[in-house]
């Protein structure tokens, strides 16, 4: 089995590759216990070659994984529109699951998205200082469907001619919460959300990862408007093109969720859709995200992100 070698017997942490840009199996570590710098180093040299690793068979709760994640930076609430919907004394925690979306936003918020739920993404990426990682566990799975499927955006930037390239390192593109599916017009829960705390800002289309230093094209089909330096039509033809290159599956990777999995991922430099392929079938799925506090991104030219509705999201 092919393996990448991290650390060299500093620790007993295996990283196994799942394709060849996007997603490595991590083995050999407990993570609900506290973690060995060489463990870290290894799990964050594994983040930084394949965008999100996994952990199976992992026993968390809550406070445990709140706790892991805190090992790797400070953890946020659990979103900007949780308000009281998350468990009661794990104000960190962000249940994902139908019935939870539903008491959240409104019964309406997932018929609007659609089968591929809120498609291709990062998370929360309206905020003036999107989170940096996620970390997903799972709970409740169905007996099949309901997998996360994981795209490497600094390999779709690599993968652009150096001309698209050069063309895009300087554009920047309004993110805005709901937008994409007007959720300021609707009556559901969601549209009073994004009425009373609207969440916007302005990020450059090709963003340069603070510590890999790897350029990375930052716009997504669920948060990101249009691209603010172009007219409306030409930023639609643009923002389609890149689009259609985050979706190639030779960026890609699929996750099987089973009881116990955790998905760890940098939300800089990787995007992520759920399909919706298991709620017909009245199976279900829960799972719990946390995320970590996240930098002002930045783009080739130094220019920073700006805010236009939305304060900065720092910790719980």
């Amino acid at each position: 089995m092919t393996t990448t070698d991290v650390t060299a017997g500093a620790t007993d942490i295996e990283v196994i590759p799942l394709s060849g840009w996007t997603g490595a199996l991590i083995e050999g570590v407990d993570i609900s216990r506290p973690l060995s710098g060489a463990d870290k180093d290894a799990i964050r040299a594994a983040l930084h070659r394949w965008k999100v690793v996994f952990f199976r068979g992992q026993h968390l709760d809550h406070a445990a994984q709140i706790a892991f994640a805190a090992q790797f930076g400070e953890v946020t609430p659990a979103h900007p529109y949780e308000g009281d919907c998350a468990p009661p004394g794990f104000p960190q925690i962000h249940t994902v699951s139908p019935a939870a979306y539903d008491r959240r936003y409104g019964s309406g918020y997932r018929h609007r998205e659609g089968w591929n739920g809120p498609n291709w993404h990062a998370d929360v990426t309206p905020l003036i200082n999107p989170p940096s990682h996620s970390i997903l566990r799972a709970e409740v799975v169905p007996p099949y469907g309901g997998d996360t499927v994981f795209t490497n955006v600094a390999a779709v930037y690599q993968g652009l001619s150096p001309s698209v390239r050069g063309f895009i390192d300087g554009l920047r593109a309004e993110h805005r919460f709901g937008a994409t599916l007007s959720y300021e017009r609707s009556a559901e829960k969601i549209g009073d959300l994004v009425r009373s705390k609207p969440l916007a800002s302005i990020h450059p289309v090709v963003r340069v990862h603070p510590e890999t230093q790897e350029r990375v094209v930052y716009v997504n089909q669920f948060f990101t408007r249009e691209i603010v330096d172009l007219s409306p039509r030409e930023s639609r033809y643009v923002l389609d093109l890149l689009f259609e290159q985050i979706a190639r599956p030779e960026y890609s990777v699929r996750f099987k969720w089973e009881p116990g999995s955790v998905a760890f991922w940098d939300n800089r430099a990787t995007l992520h859709l759920a399909p919706r392929d298991f709620e017909h079938l009245d199976h279900e799925r829960v799972l719990h995200r946390v995320t970590l506090v996240g930098d002002v991104p930045v783009g080739p030219d130094g220019r920073e992100s700006e805010s236009l509705a939305g304060e900065f999201f720092g910790a719980a």
